[in-house]
């Protein structure tokens, strides 16, 4: 069997015949990451993280932060070799071969189109307390839930992702203007939780530090590393970037850095404030799961003798904010939340359509999906078709375990890119390397063994459904894929601009 390998030179080549408009600078990158990184994660996911680890969560986002660190300076290392949408599918493809290329994009599936209709969900809930809360307004049940959770279908979801897909469709640039506006917002948000909560800290709230051990604080961080989900988004926009080399590392380490420090500084607010957050055990010291009816119950049975727990609450920063007597600006973080939202779903669509469109220009998905709009100058049909499914996905699906299923497609990605950059330097020293992972040969196995740490701390039934998802896309791929495909049919791409031009021959493909 042959191994396929698309060598970086047509892959560059492919992508200057047939790029997308680049607008973006560094500032823009930075803030898509920001955009895409601080959401669901911080404002939903710090319950969680209190009932798995209780003060311990500190350590749990320093660990999944430093992860996404070490996967970070892999990422830019390659990103500005090889400036072109694709992310870890490009990389892959070109390093270790079309069948792990294949196996690379359809995680990535798990990792956006998954979190894209997550986070929509997730909207939905702010979007209906915001009516609530501010108009007294109250949504039909059954018009604000998905048949799993006893309703018909949750519109706010469906129309939300809706109206993301539209927005991109319209334009990158139109689409950043609009996230750095989001970003601001949640950035403000958060930055006056922090002024207001780290001063007002109790350190007697954190102990004792790890109450369920250093299990519980890996649990945690396979977890909340939702929280971290969609920096590798910045690599995806390569091609539409000004000067990629320079900005796109940039934007990936500048955005992880900056919300790594949220995060410690608003778990410490959380940690230190009167309500703490120690996790909530059972009538007889059981330890409970989050998401359990068991500890919705032992919640219920709590609260009606003291205050809720923090790992009770399903708003714990706006919580947190009334507990310190600040009930309007509680109330204005949920609006935060509500407006910011938006900003991450748009990146997780945006993440996921450029790598249908890449993989669709090397003939593995229907070329029709690599069309590009004449006036957008965007994919548009790839667009609109990710738009709807993840519209349907959050209209009509339960999303309960969503975060750690995300992750598991998330993890295997960067394991590959981890592996991708070091085999490059082997094979191919001598190209021009804008920037270089620094001790790459310490950084390239702490990211391969953090992953992979990570993925081993996930609830089981969210393991199994990597391997599962990855046995649907072989299929997929060798019905499709495997007979399609440009590089294996000897070919590099031809598209609108060069469609008179006969096929260039690739290099002969090496044995396996």
């Amino acid at each position: 069997m042959k191994l396929r390998i698309k060598p970086l030179d047509a892959i560059l080549a492919t992508a200057e015949k047939k790029g997308l408009h680049r607008s973006l600078g560094g500032f823009q990158l930075t803030m898509l990451g920001i955009g895409a990184i601080i959401g669901t994660g911080i404002f939903v996911l710090t319950a969680e993280a209190a009932q798995k680890a209780g003060p311990g969560m500190m350590l749990s986002f320093v660990i999944a932060g430093f992860v996404c660190a070490v996967a970070a300076l892999c990422y830019s290392e390659l990103s500005s070799m090889v400036p072109v949408s694709g992310s870890a599918y490009t990389y892959t493809y070109a390093v270790m071969g079309e069948l792990l290329a294949w196996m690379v994009g359809w995680a990535l599936v798990l990792e956006y189109a998954v979190a894209a209709s997550a986070v929509s969900v997730g909207w939905s809930g702010y979007f209906v307390g915001q009516l609530k809360g501010w108009f007294g307004i109250d949504l039909p049940a059954t018009l604000v839930a998905g048949p799993f959770a006893g309703g018909l279908v949750n519109l706010p979801a469906l129309v939300i992702a809706l109206l993301v897909a539209a927005l991109l469709t319209l334009g990158t640039t139109e689409s950043a203007r609009v996230n750095a506006v989001l970003v601001c917002i949640k950035v403000a948000a958060l930055a006056a939780f922090i002024v207001l909560a780290v001063p007002a800290m109790q350190m007697d709230n954190f102990t004792p530090f790890m109450p369920l051990g250093e299990a519980g604080v890996y649990g945690a961080a396979a977890s909340i590393f939702f929280a971290y989900v969609g920096f590798d988004a910045v690599s995806t926009a390569a091609e539409e970037t000004r000067d990629p080399q320079r900005n796109v590392p940039i934007g990936l380490i500048g955005s992880l850095g900056i919300c790594t420090l949220f995060y410690i500084l608003v778990a410490a607010g959380v940690i230190g404030s009167p309500l703490g957050a120690q996790p909530v055990f059972g009538a007889g010291g059981e330890v409970l799961s989050p998401g359990s009816p068991e500890l919705a119950d032992r919640c219920r049975a709590v609260a009606m003798l003291s205050a809720e727990p923090v790992a009770c609450s399903k708003e714990a920063l706006a919580y947190v904010m009334r507990t310190l007597g600040y009930p309007n600006f509680g109330n204005l973080i949920g609006l935060a939340a509500f407006l910011a939202l938006p900003s991450v779903i748009l990146m997780m669509l945006f993440g996921q359509t450029r790598i249908f469109f890449v993989m669709a220009r090397d003939g593995l998905l229907p070329e029709a999906l690599a069309s590009i709009h004449p006036r957008w100058k965007t994919p548009h049909v790839v667009t609109a078709i990710t738009g709807i499914a993840v519209a349907l996905f959050a209209a009509f699906l339960p999303v309960g375990k969503l975060a750690d299923i995300s992750n598991s497609g998330t993890l295997f990605a960067f394991f590959m890119v981890a592996i991708a950059v070091m085999v490059l330097r082997r094979t191919d020293p001598a190209r021009a390397r804008p920037f270089r992972t620094p001790a790459l040969w310490l950084v390239g196995p702490l990211a391969m063994v953090g992953t992979v740490g990570l993925y081993v701390s996930l609830p089981f039934d969210a393991m199994m459904v990597l391997p599962v998802w990855g046995g649907v896309g072989l299929i997929f791929y060798f019905l499709y894929g495997y007979r399609k495909s440009h590089v294996g049919r000897g070919q590099v791409e031809v598209h609108e601009e060069d469609a008179d031009v006969p096929p260039r021959p690739v290099p002969p493909l090496p044995e396996l």
